[in-house]
């Protein structure tokens, strides 16, 4: 009864529209301070106690590093370099957008981000090119999904910070999963483009030549280089994953104000605040969370979950996927992040008691809530590229449907086959 109290108030209060950071935090106080034999202190306890982490230094300047790249010219640069490598396919700015969003991964960390960046250089050309405003949008939000999974990842700091697992390790996880997915993308599109209500799909332009293709490198070299020295500094010891944030930082600074010199001095004050407001409001659903967390772990709500999960089946993979299933059904309402914060915690019980790899769990766990992005009534980065697009939510989401039976289908792969994600790792001592 509890547990269907404190769920209940959640959905209200988000459904009467309060944000999410705020919804949490309510029903956590509330529910802590009418609780039994608990002093309402813990919740200005739990909260602190949950940012009282290492790992999570390196969440804000990776974030400040995302705005950097985003605004100094990064995306542009690699989309020139996508259209040189994919425009001779049908297709070609679909293509083009997954490409993007892949290499964008590599220094955003945020789909969201993604999302605004890319789609601004992406869905007006589109347009220009004959696609349906839906269909542009769509293309550009089911790519953006990539970005937390290629390292580096925002998610994956969070995720590590609150499990213990190596940030290190995940990050090297999500290199095959990230390239997966942007390889089946493409080829789905290249599967539409067979169509004919997809008319916009069969342009493609002639295949660049490798003059064209030196040029395109040529400006986006430095972008290119970002992943080799962030990941490459992990790889090789030379930092840690959160002394990593700070080099990216460095990198982002150096790269936009005196390579590409499209920001100046005068433009790092609205920049900071942009990347500040963008942490407060991470740092507040994480802290909020680990208030309401705590608060679930002391009614059971990580015994209750799993004795539920063994009802329906003793098959560890059923198990496993009425997990995801239940945490994409919360997804569908709730802000995929503070589902996967809530979450974390039963996730790591369940995978414990039924022996699942903590890095495997970790990678399923983080595509499963940005499928959640996509996913209506609330659907993030639908949200963002049809405001971009200027097109009807209902007509992006029409569009996004087919991407989003793509997107379960990459899932259901990842889960059953594990070494998608813990090879890579694993040769490397993870």
């Amino acid at each position: 009864m509890t547990l269907i109290l404190l769920f209940g108030g959640l959905l209200v209060l988000v459904g009467l529209g309060l944000p999410v950071l705020l919804a949490i935090g309510l029903t956590s106080a509330a529910g802590i301070f009418v609780m039994p034999g608990v002093n309402f202190a813990l919740f200005a306890q739990r909260t602190f106690a949950m940012l009282d982490s290492f790992s999570l230094l390196a969440l804000p300047y990776f974030i400040l590093a995302g705005s950097l790249m985003s605004k100094g010219g990064l995306s542009g640069a690699l989309v020139t370099f996508a259209q040189t490598l994919v425009g001779h396919l049908r297709g070609s700015l679909g293509h083009t957008s997954v490409v993007a969003c892949t290499a964008m991964a590599n220094v955003s960390g945020s789909s969201a981000a993604e999302a605004a960046s890319i789609g601004s250089i992406m869905i007006p050309s589109m347009k220009k090119q004959g696609y349906q405003p839906g269909l542009a949008a769509s293309i550009v939000a089911v790519a953006a999904i990539i970005g937390p999974i290629i390292p580096p990842s925002m998610t994956m700091i969070v995720y590590g910070a609150m499990t213990g697992v190596s940030i290190g390790g995940l990050f090297m996880a999500g290199i095959v999963p990230g390239l997966l997915l942007a390889a089946l993308l493409s080829g789905f599109i290249r599967i539409l483009a067979m169509f004919p209500q997809y008319p916009a799909l069969r342009h493609h332009t002639k295949r660049a030549t490798f003059r064209e293709i030196l040029n395109s490198i040529r400006g986006a070299w430095v972008a290119l280089l970002a992943p080799f020295i962030i990941l490459g500094g992990i790889f090789a010891g030379v930092f840690t994953a959160t002394e990593a944030g700070v080099a990216a930082c460095l990198y982002s600074a150096i790269v936009s104000m005196f390579v590409y010199r499209e920001i100046r001095l005068r433009d790092l004050p609205g920049i900071f605040l942009d990347a500040a407001v963008t942490v407060a409001m991470v740092v507040g659903i994480i802290a909020v969370a680990g208030a309401l967390g705590w608060l679930l772990s002391y009614v059971n709500f990580n015994q209750s979950v799993l004795a539920l999960l063994q009802s329906i089946s003793s098959d560890r993979y059923v198990v496993l996927l009425s997990l995801l299933g239940i945490i994409l059904i919360l997804t569908m309402f709730l802000e995929s992040l503070a589902v996967l914060i809530v979450f974390v915690p039963v996730a790591a019980y369940v995978g414990q008691a039924f022996g699942f790899d903590p890095l495997h769990l970790g990678i399923l766990m983080i595509v499963t809530t940005q499928l959640g992005a996509v996913t209506p009534p609330v659907a993030v980065l639908l949200f963002i590229t049809s405001a971009i697009a200027e097109a009807r939510f209902v007509d992006v989401v029409k569009h996004a449907l087919p991407f989003i039976g793509v997107l379960i289908v990459y899932l259901l792969i990842l889960a059953f086959v594990p070494q998608i994600s813990t090879t890579v790792p694993h040769l490397l001592g993870h």
